[in-house]
């Protein structure tokens, strides 16, 4: 049943890029959609196969493939797995329709060579279904790895004008990342005599020091997909030059696969080691939070501050890592599937407001809410995607940093404190950027009275990813339940 999930949009993208030359860019894009929503349905539909009471990985499929190198297909999916996957596949979605919807990607560039468009994206998402669900080490890094391949020809054929840098940039970054995860997974399997298969590695049998050399190499090739601080830098240009599609991939989920990497293999794989590692890792969570959330309130590029408040939040998540508690780590998988709604939500509503004004610069956008500039509705929508990420009880980001700094204060007191001062930090920068840009006075020497209205099918990702926002914020209990039994067994 998980193959479906890998291989339904790598047989997409075949189709798409298949299709006679002729085929228009609507006739693509309906494709497009109707492959990846079939992706989301079965997603959605393993739901209903999952049991909430099962501690271990579920729904297992495993083949041998290349034994002489301990390489096997070995699937499976529990409570922190498939939150991230209905995740992806809503994400896809999403940025498949939002693509040519707005009929452009970045500031008035039409959608050029759309079968090559598509076809990338969801290669991207069967990759990323299959890191989430691959339980061979060796697997997973041949999906962490050949995902770099279509996120850096996204960014760098259809962002903005620095879009060459950002994407290599990118790929160098997250290459490292690689190498380091590969080594710390070389370095297990030589080291404990196992196989790459998830189930059988047993790491105790490694002496301790060097069982603390390979979790802190695993640490840092993670902290690298994250990022956090002081590996953080490819983030900002790579969210910021990326067309509004790709930037909603990349923030929404791309970053969720270094946090899942980390709770799966760090914690998962050295349980009795993490207790070591976990005051200096909470230590550079806090860091994060609070450097990038003052970075964030000193931006003027719309999207630029929304990529730093990503940095802060996924801070959290590493935060509630660290204290590895059943609670800490049940909110670690709220926090990211809230994280990744809202972050999604707030590229997609920047990408609107850049298609409609060309201009990012919150100094100079001003006024939006009026009738006359035609956002009242977009605006609207921003103000519930701003609260929802300063966590304002009612929306699922506050269900996501109440678990988690719930279940980190009992271990960390004084780190919970203080990324509790990083959420107030939000309301600052967040309350920036709607004062200046929806209810500032309107100067017509800077900007035009009107701007193109916002037709509804360009709100309906912004409408769907609200909708799910505020039902999840008042029935938690319906992402909660996901985490309660199963993430219990891979922290013993």
């Amino acid at each position: 049943m998980l193959s479906i999930l890998i291989w339904l949009p790598l047989f997409a993208a075949g189709i798409i890029a298949l299709l006679p030359q002729k085929t228009t860019k609507n006739q693509l894009q309906r494709v497009a959609i109707i492959l990846s929503v079939v992706s989301l349905i079965f997603s959605l539909y393993l739901v209903t196969q999952y049991n909430y009471d099962n501690q271990g990985i579920q729904l297992k499929e495993f083949f041998p493939w290349i034994e002489v190198i301990g390489l096997n297909y070995n699937l499976g999916i529990d409570g922190l797995s498939l939150p991230l996957v209905i995740l992806n596949n809503l994400l896809i979605f999403l940025a498949i329709y939002s693509s040519d919807v707005q009929d452009n990607i970045g500031k008035g560039k039409v959608l050029v060579r759309p079968k090559l468009f598509y076809s990338l994206i969801l290669i991207l998402g069967s990759c990323i279904n299959g890191a989430l669900l691959a339980q061979n080490l060796l697997l997973f890094f041949i999906f962490y790895e050949i995902k770099l391949v279509p996120t850096y020809l996204l960014i760098n054929i259809w962002g903005d004008e620095n879009r060459g840098y950002a994407a290599t940039k990118y790929i160098l970054y997250t290459a490292f990342s690689g190498i380091f995860v590969l080594a710390a997974f070389l370095g297990i399997i030589f080291l404990s005599g196992n196989t790459f298969d998830y189930d059988t590695i047993e790491t105790q049998v490694i002496p301790f020091s060097k069982q603390l050399i390979l979790l802190i190499t695993l640490i840092i090739g993670f902290a690298i997909k994250i990022p956090l601080v002081p590996l953080h830098t490819w983030l900002p240009d790579a969210y910021t030059e990326s067309s509004t599609p790709v930037s909603t991939i990349l923030g929404g989920i791309l970053s969720k696969v270094g946090t899942y990497g980390l709770i799966r293999f760090g914690l998962g794989l050295f349980p009795q080691l993490w207790n070591t590692i976990a005051p200096w890792l909470g230590a550079i969570a806090v860091i994060s939070a609070l450097y990038a959330s003052l970075v964030a309130i000193a931006q003027t590029d719309l999207k630029k501050m929304i990529a730093y408040s990503s940095i802060a939040h996924i801070a959290f998540v590493v935060l509630a890592t660290a204290a590895g508690t059943s609670i800490a780590i049940s909110g670690a998988i709220c926090q990211m599937f809230a994280h990744g709604l809202i972050v999604a939500m707030l590229f997609h509503l920047a990408g609107v407001i850049e298609n409609k004004t060309g201009i990012r610069d919150i100094n100079v956008l001003t006024g939006l809410m009026n009738p006359q500039r035609g956002f009242p509705i977009i605006g609207a929508l921003s103000i519930l995607a701003v609260m929802a990420s300063a966590g304002i009880p009612g929306m699922v980001g506050f269900v996501g940093e109440y678990v988690s700094f719930q279940g980190s204060f009992t271990v960390f007191p004084l780190f919970t404190i203080c990324c509790l001062i990083a959420t107030g930090l939000t309301s600052v920068y967040f309350i920036i950027l709607l004062n200046k840009t929806f209810f500032g006075k309107i100067d017509c020497r800077k900007t035009p009275i009107t701007y193109p209205k916002v037709q509804l099918p360009e709100r309906i990702p912004a409408l769907i990813l609200a909708v799910i926002i505020v039902f999840l914020g008042i029935q938690p209990n319906w992402l909660t339940k996901f985490t309660e039994f199963s993430i219990i067994a891979s922290i013993q």
